[in-house]
């Protein structure tokens, strides 16, 4: 077969209740601690191992989920690359799973989402920029310039150098089955 094959969000309920599928959730740990799939195991894109995965799977169907579908792919693409003949994706990754009105589990002691994290953290840096072009140096205003780039790039991709680096920061860490 070796191509990755679309599940939606009510055969994966399905599936889930009768215990046919192994689910993997590839966001990060925080995204996961904010909210996530009930029995769905967690194993970033950021350092998944597809030998791992395969060694749990078991005889069930092994189905990643991510928040949209886009990550979820590329881990689906490092187990083809290592022999994995039947691969599935939950189709628009949680989104889909919450807009289909199933429920997921929330953490009460989770910190602030990511993309809130990086909204601070961008503002902040543009506004100092900003400040300091003003105050300092007029040349602190490429700082300002630089993060503006940045989340075009950002939107332009779908792929967010800030948000990759904040998800790292120790106060996002949580346990995964890497650790």
């Amino acid at each position: 077969m070796n191509k990755v094959i679309e599940m939606d969000s009510q055969s994966l309920k399905e599936g889930l209740k009768n215990k046919e599928i192994c689910l993997i959730d590839v966001r990060e740990p925080i995204e996961n601690t904010e909210e996530r799939i009930e029995g769905a195991l967690l194993m970033p894109l950021s350092s998944f191992d597809p030998a791992k995965v395969l060694s749990i799977k078991g005889d069930k169907k092994l189905v990643l989920h991510c928040r949209s579908g886009k990550r979820s792919m590329k881990a689906a693409e490092q187990l083809i690359e290592n022999g994995c003949l039947e691969i599935y994706s939950l189709k628009g990754g949680i989104e889909a799973w919450k807009e289909n009105g199933y429920e997921v589990e929330k953490s009460k002691n989770a910190p602030i989402s990511l993309m809130r994290q990086v909204q601070i953290s961008a503002g902040s840096l543009v506004l100092l920029g900003f400040i300091l072009s003003i105050f300092v140096q007029k040349e602190f205003i490429y700082l300002s310039a630089f993060v503006g780039a940045g989340l075009v790039f950002a939107g332009l991709t779908n792929t967010c150098a800030l948000g990759m680096l904040l998800a790292k920061m120790p106060w996002n860490q949580t346990n995964s089955i890497n650790k």
